[in-house]
């Protein structure tokens, strides 16, 4: 998994990353609407501090947004995995 960093993005192409993100993952807001420009708004905001991260995974050709967590998760999850398959080599 490859991160991007967001301002490699035009901001259009940063702008439908963020709503398709929105819409798959139909959050809950709790006991009110919440517009699709307020959450596009909260989200590049998160981006812009580096709480989440926009990420390519080549072998899916998926790109998806990733807390800082999940992705540091993601990659010692994957060196491991790596470091096991090399030590039954």
């Amino acid at each position: 998994m490859i991160e991007i960093p967001p301002d490699m993005l035009t901001s259009e192409i940063l702008r439908a990353i963020i709503e398709e993100f929105i819409l798959r993952e139909g959050t809950d807001y709790g006991d009110y609407e919440v517009s699709l420009e307020r959450k596009i708004e909260q989200v590049s905001k998160q981006l812009q501090r580096g709480d989440i991260l926009i990420t390519f995974d080549p072998a899916t050709e998926n790109c998806t947004l990733l807390t800082r967590h999940q992705f540091q998760q993601y990659s010692l999850e994957r060196q491991q995995t790596s470091t096991n398959s090399n030590d039954g080599a």
